[in-house]
């Protein structure tokens, strides 16, 4: 049975995207909202830039249509995606959100929001039945251009037992 909703960020469509697990969001989430400013990041790529074909054919992906209303305090210290991604789970009373950089999950925090990232994503997934082997999934975002620490890959091929 999926979760109920999250509300993801732009790198985390991007780095599914380009490991081939975009679908591993309906299979988790019954509601997946893209706030309106992360839809705008991921098509500024153009329509041949990574996520961008997936976000625009996905039709359970939940894209709003207004601007998200973005405190200053979270204007001031993110970029317009992450502001809106923690601004929409606080406005609708979402309680978990899906971001991957580090002073955004950190904001989250502070703003009393639960948290995941891309490779907790995929791990979760992985758990749920869905196909997919965490190292050649982190290859592939790392072919991309998606860095990730060794460490961090470290911990996710530990948690998704492929140590």
């Amino acid at each position: 049975m999926p979760d109920r909703t999250i509300v993801v960020n732009t790198t985390p469509l991007i780095a599914l995207a380009a490991a081939g697990c975009f679908d591993a969001l309906p299979l988790l989430y019954q509601h997946v909202i893209v706030p309106l400013e992360v839809a705008g990041e991921i098509r500024a790529g153009g329509t041949h830039g990574i996520g961008a074909a997936e976000l625009n054919s996905s039709a359970w992906l939940e894209i709003q249509t207004s601007h998200a209303m973005i405190p200053p305090y979270l204007a001031n210290a993110l970029d317009r995606g992450e502001a809106a991604v923690i601004a929409t789970a606080l406005d609708r009373g979402i309680r978990l959100v899906c971001i991957d950089e580090i002073v955004g999950r950190r904001m989250a925090r502070l703003s009393g929001l639960n948290l995941t990232g891309s490779l907790g994503i995929l791990i979760k997934a992985k758990r749920r039945g869905f196909p997919v082997v965490i190292a050649d999934a982190a290859r592939r975002m790392h072919d991309h251009g998606i860095w990730l620490s060794a460490q961090v890959i470290a911990s996710a091929l530990a948690a998704a037992g492929e140590v």
